[in-house]
């Protein structure tokens, strides 16, 4: 649905995007991570036709995005950051501008705008001017033009920034929903999203391609991936501690807290293997009493930094 190979966009001696490649399916969900500053939206604008690449190529739908930029972006949702909208005019008069552009009219333009504004919940926002709507408001309007025309792909930038909990929850469901007969592309810098909608996560750095793989194969990166949390009453801290970090399949323990008469430590396995039963079975048979005991998945933001910094 969606190819890149060797993307390169520069801007005089700066060089904005490097040699990116890489494929998005029907039915994923590519988060395309980055800091700020790192290329993502500049990609995203090549992949819609915004901006030209310096080298290298974009394909949609087995369109090539310079030479066939109408017929790619008729299979485009485009969701820019910021979401940029005119602000004179009314949610409703804007969505009906988009969906004449997109060459509705009619019955099927208005079951179109219909279908939008319940999918994104604005409908009691139709008839006010946009500059008055808030931040979350506009996004969601500018959500409901991005999927007006039911587009086999999109491409959201950022698109929860500014919506509240309960609304993030509802966006991020309608992604779900909308997946499975759709390729998305979602620029983000919030790491929580990975988890909630990707199936896939991608992370640029300077432009770079730095990483391409599941959510799952992300988090293995993190040192704290299948660490065993254990929270216990102070007095035996020391001795468990000592006990866990002599074991053969222990790198460290890690004293990470304590509070209320409880300790917190951090047992972190060697290889990155799960030790959870090797350290029940030791605290079982060492008459260890634990109050609390976890199996770490792994730190996103850990791994984020240790791949965007070392660039």
């Amino acid at each position: 649905m969606i190819s890149l190979t060797g993307l390169t966009k520069r801007f005089g001696p700066l060089t904005a995007v490097d040699g990116i490649s890489l494929k998005v399916s029907r039915g994923e969900v590519l988060g395309f991570l980055g800091p700020n500053g790192a290329g993502k939206s500049t990609t995203m604008k090549m992949v819609t036709g915004f901006l030209l690449p310096t080298s290298g190529k974009a394909f949609v739908c087995g369109y090539d995005v310079e030479e066939y930029p109408i017929e790619a972006k008729r299979k485009i949702g485009y969701l820019p950051e910021g979401a940029p909208l005119y602000g004179d005019m009314t949610a409703a008069a804007f969505l009906e501008f988009i969906a004449e552009i997109r060459g509705f009219r009619g019955e099927e333009k208005k079951k179109h705008i219909a279908c939008a504004v319940d999918l994104v919940e604005i409908a009691d926002v139709l008839y006010q001017p946009i500059e008055t709507l808030s931040k979350g408001y506009k996004r969601r309007v500018g959500l409901a033009q991005a999927i007006l025309h039911d587009p086999e792909i999109l491409i959201l930038d950022e698109p929860t920034d500014g919506l509240d909990p309960n609304q993030k929850h509802h966006v991020r469901g309608l992604i779900r929903s909308m997946s499975q007969d759709k390729a998305i592309i979602i620029s983000t810098h919030i790491l929580e999203e990975v988890d909630a909608v990707c199936t896939r996560a991608a992370v640029i750095a300077k432009g770079r391609l730095v990483f391409d793989g599941t959510p799952a194969a992300l988090e293995m990166r993190s040192k704290t991936h299948n660490a065993v949390a254990i929270r216990l009453r102070i007095p035996r801290a020391g001795e468990v501690r000592e006990s866990l970090g002599a074991a053969a399949f222990v790198a460290r323990v890690d004293l990470v807290g304590e509070a209320d008469g409880f300790a917190n430590l951090l047992v972190l396995p060697k290889n990155g293997r799960s030790i959870i039963a090797d350290v029940s079975e030791l605290m079982r048979t060492r008459g260890f009493p634990v109050e609390e005991v976890q199996v770490e998945r792994g730190r996103l933001d850990d791994v984020f930094r240790e791949l965007t910094l070392r660039q």
